[in-house]
């Protein structure tokens, strides 16, 4: 059976070991990042729409103001089912990055009232805000949690790395991917990647997969969702 090492942060990680489970993989959660959710007072003055670009600022909105009849702008199909989940009605969703998440907000600029407000972690692949603002359209942004990089990998992820070949390691963003081989370099295990293969969520998270370690192989699932990465490992051919 083929081991897949579930770098994502709880609550996320759960889930995606389970849909491994389903496939009859064997998952690993290893951890790079931990969510940390903030106490604060969301300031919604003037606000006509909400803007997510992760499933955790949803969940971190959740847990701050119990305001849910605003349109939500979703970066792409994960995120836009937790705003779902979360009690939010009027959903749309993007092309799964934060400039296609730009262009579709500016696309329907005149249903967003004063600003947009952008609810964000303290660490951001993109600026959607000004992004936004170079379209002229008013945007601010708040941020309402921390992804903090763990201090070193799991001990049962230490040992798949050092026993598995076939070894299968996801990864779901450009952080994701330099957390995992500084903690892999850290355990002294960064040798042992060339033995592993990458499944990545975007173009974006294979190449700083690329820059930070050798590996067997990278490939980038066809789809931005979890079921998509799942199938590509599902698909691809056993290595000897």
């Amino acid at each position: 059976m083929t081991t897949v090492l579930v770098t994502r942060a709880e609550p996320d990680a759960g889930d995606f070991a389970e849909l491994c489970r389903t496939r009859g993989l064997i998952p690993v959660l290893s951890p790079v990042m931990r969510i940390e959710i903030e106490k604060a007072t969301v300031d919604l003055a003037g606000v006509g729409a909400l803007a997510f670009t992760s499933a955790n600022g949803v969940r971190a909105f959740g847990a701050n103001s119990t305001e849910r009849s605003l349109p939500v702008y979703a970066v792409g199909p994960v995120t836009a089912e937790a705003a779902k989940a979360a009690g939010f009605k009027r959903v749309r969703v993007a092309g799964g990055d934060v400039a296609a998440l730009a262009d579709h907000i500016a696309s329907e600029s005149g249903l967003l009232g004063d600003a947009l407000l952008h609810v964000a972690g303290a660490d951001r692949a993109g600026d959607l805000v000004t992004m936004l603002k170079h379209k002229g359209i008013a945007a601010r942004r708040q941020t309402l949690y921390q992804a903090k990089a763990e201090d070193a990998l799991p001990a049962a992820s230490i040992e798949a790395l050092k026993a598995e070949r076939g070894l299968w390691v996801t990864l779901f963003s450009p952080r994701t991917s330099t957390l995992f081989v500084d903690l892999a370099e850290k355990a002294g295990l960064a040798p042992q990647l060339i033995r592993a293969r990458a499944v990545c969520l975007s173009d974006a998270v294979a190449q700083a997969a690329r820059e930070g370690a050798g590996w067997a192989d990278i490939i980038v699932a066809q789809d931005r969702n979890a079921e998509s990465m799942i199938e590509t490992i599902c698909a691809a051919k056993p290595r000897a």
